[in-house]
């Protein structure tokens, strides 16, 4: 039998599979077919860590349904119909958070966690221009919300969590800036002042703009965590196929911010693995390639995730130039930290 890091690998493979080439995906449905009761948890547990439970099971129903494999459809139509009720009650959750918070004059976008629709994250993103104060009164005046512990890092970056009765996810606000330390101030306003609107279930939210949604993407992922899951490959892949990114633009916003590099690089990383599993790379300017650092070759299955190998990255925390270093006051409170959820 496989061993279990193995086997997450063989996990992670299919999911690709399944998310970026989903009309080829016979062995991945093959595989999920194969399983027990308890491996087909596990798999569906690592999807979930993921983000792709809906867009990975949506290609196994298919096709368990062709081949009238009835105990298959039955298990994946049961999980599909758990997670799209849960995404269904929080984009209701959503809208009203952002209209009450728009309506007190805080203006806010959502921030990747519609990236993953027809998933969705296991909390709620957003950025707001406003002040913490403006933010915190809507969120406990009017939506009754209860302010959660911040940790040491979540000070730094001026970030609020906040649990809505009735709602299973947790609620994220980013106040006035981004990244680890807070360090973006300017590049996070173009979030606001460039955001577009999405129509989600009959339902309008504000989100970034393509090139925000990837600078958001490498902040976190080449600047934060160095792990991807799958549906930052995904995710990332559908903008750059979209025919809407400016790569000009994004280029330089992110050189003003110090982070283009790091930008480059992540999206080479998402070009070769969308490669691996389509036979075709993104169709990326010359000047991009050029600019990355590494690409996929580097990133590796390991815990879960897909890591960056040890020390490859390291050149992207150091090499940051922020715009603005002055950091938001931090009163001396308890501080907890907690793995990233979103």
């Amino acid at each position: 039998m496989s061993s279990q890091p193995n086997r997450e690998a063989e996990y992670l493979d299919a999911l690709f599979q399944l998310t970026l080439n989903p009309t080829q995906a016979d062995g991945a449905c093959a595989l999920v077919a194969s399983l027990s009761s308890a491996e087909r948890e596990e798999f569906l547990s690592l999807a979930d860590s993921h983000h792709v439970i809906v867009r990975g099971l949506e290609a196994v129903l298919q096709r368990s349904a062709r081949e009238r494999n009835s105990d298959l459809t039955a298990w994946a139509a049961e999980k599909l119909d758990n997670e799209q009720k849960r995404i269904s009650t929080a984009l209701v959750y959503l809208q009203a958070i952002c209209e009450e918070l728009e309506n007190a004059n805080c203006p806010t976008t959502v921030m990747k966690s519609l990236d993953h629709y027809p998933d969705l994250g296991n909390d709620l993103d957003l950025y707001t221009t406003a002040d913490e104060k403006s933010v915190c009164e809507v969120m406990t005046g009017k939506l009754n919300a209860h302010i959660e512990p911040r940790s040491w890092g979540d000070r730094l970056a001026n970030k609020w969590n906040f649990a809505v009765p009735g709602l299973k996810e947790s609620v994220e606000i980013h106040v006035q800036r981004l990244g680890q330390t807070g360090e973006h101030t300017a590049l996070a306003r173009r979030f606001v002042s460039r955001r577009v609107m999405k129509v989600v279930e009959e339902k309008t939210y504000y989100v970034p703009a393509p090139e925000e949604r990837i600078v958001v993407a490498t902040l976190q992922r080449m600047y934060r965590h160095f792990y991807f899951r799958v549906c930052d490959i995904v995710n990332s892949a559908a903008i750059v196929e979209s025919d809407t990114l400016n790569f000009e633009e994004l280029k330089g916003a992110t050189e003003a911010a110090g982070i283009w590099p790091g930008v480059a690089t992540y999206l080479a990383i998402v070009s070769d693995h969308v490669k691996r599993y389509r036979g075709i790379p993104l169709n990326l300017p010359a000047f991009v390639l050029a600019a990355a650092r590494f690409g996929g070759n580097e990133i590796k299955p390991r815990a879960r995730f897909l890591r960056v190998r040890c020390g490859t990255g390291r050149e992207f925390a150091i090499g940051v130039r922020p715009e603005c270093m002055s950091l938001p006051d931090m009163p001396a409170t308890r501080l907890t930290g907690g793995e990233e959820t979103t």
